[in-house]
């Protein structure tokens, strides 16, 4: 599935909480995400930051315009379903919503539960309250992904009751995926969207892609995935597509077998230890969005940024079938160091479309 021509190469940034609150004051409290006021003001907030900085790579282009956005997409946070499955969330001022895990049975988890929670409850009266306001609704919620789900439920103790309990994880998985379903169904209703809170660079596709984050499967082989976790991949992409995977670890290419048979995989998220080569070469037509390190990004300098993107984009082989992120850059980036990133993305452009011609 290729971008648009004018889309080729598309290049997005999503900033750690810690930036925000340094830089812009902004409190990551519980009404950020639920108070619909809040929630307005502070993705045009956001969106104005954005603009003064880096508006002339294209960043905050809504930047004077308030917009009843339901979910931040401008943060990586994924909580929300982990909360409405039991879980405490613990709001930090300076820092994204932090999931406190709960030990129970894994029988324990009610799906109809998890619609009549409080945070279900706000997130809908705060769709209300917006829709109610500005007549239409717009964005989404990051929904998170089955094993990053039952890992806040129960703990990295989900991994030994793989082996000595595993038709018990599956009916847990499938309840996990039986709530995950229900709610990206609702939310694309609402807004006709699920993924753009996951992965910002889904937006610049012309059919919204459902994204699935794999998150948590540098912790599992290629084998414990097959068993437990392909057949939702496999039944999602079948019954959702343009279907994708976001996989922010640093070895997606150990599932490339798994995923080839995943039916028409539209988009990957290829952490940043990705072969790239090797993905490429195995999924010819699937969109592979490469992820730069934001822990490393901080220490390099624009020439090592330009380096490293260029040499991901060239292993790619196909600009419009190709994207470059960095999510969660902590307060310590420069703003030279961000332009980089676009400034290297135009670069590619201009570059290889002259090589094409």
């Amino acid at each position: 599935m290729a971008l648009k021509a004018e889309n080729s190469l598309p290049v997005e940034v999503v900033f750690h909480p810690s930036w925000w609150h340094k830089h812009e004051g902004i409190i990551f409290d519980r009404d950020f995400f639920f108070d619909p006021q809040k929630r307005v003001e502070e993705e045009l907030h956001m969106e104005k930051a954005l603009y003064e900085r880096w508006g002339k790579h294209g960043l905050g282009a809504w930047q004077d315009r308030p917009r009843p956005v339901i979910g931040p997409i401008h943060l990586a946070a994924g909580f929300l379903l982990s909360g409405m499955m039991g879980c405490g969330i613990i709001f930090q001022p300076g820092g994204s919503p932090q999931v406190a895990a709960v030990d129970r049975p894994l029988s324990a988890l009610d799906v109809e539960a998890a619609f009549s929670s409080t945070l279900f409850r706000d997130f809908l009266a705060l769709t209300e309250s917006l829709k109610e306001k500005f007549g239409y609704l717009t964005g989404d919620v990051d929904w998170n992904g089955i094993l990053n789900i039952a890992l806040d439920l129960h703990g990295q103790g989900i991994f030994l009751e793989m082996a000595d309990n595993p038709e018990a994880v599956k009916l847990l998985f499938h309840k996990i995926a039986a709530v995950e379903e229900r709610f990206f169904r609702l939310v694309h209703s609402l807004t006709g969207s699920t993924s753009i809170a996951v992965n910002r660079t889904v937006r610049h596709f012309p059919d919204p892609i459902l994204l699935h984050s794999h998150c948590s499967h540098t912790m599992i082989g290629e084998a414990h995935y097959r068993e437990f976790l392909l057949p939702f991949d496999r039944r999602w992409a079948k019954g959702y597509p343009p279907y994708g995977i976001h996989y922010c670890g640093p070895d997606p290419h150990r599932f490339l077998p798994a995923y080839r048979e995943i039916p028409g995989l539209a988009f990957l998220d290829v952490g940043w230890g990705g072969d790239v080569a090797a993905i490429r070469a195995a999924l010819p037509d699937t969109f592979l969005n490469i992820r730069l390190n934001p822990v490393e990004i901080v220490h390099m300098s624009p020439a090592e940024i330009e380096a490293v993107i260029t040499g991901k984009v060239r292993a790619s082989g196909e600009p419009e079938k190709t994207g470059v992120c960095c999510i969660n850059i902590d307060d310590t980036v420069s703003e030279e160091q961000i332009s980089a990133i676009f400034e290297t993305a135009t670069k590619l452009r201009e570059t290889i479309g002259k090589e094409a011609s």
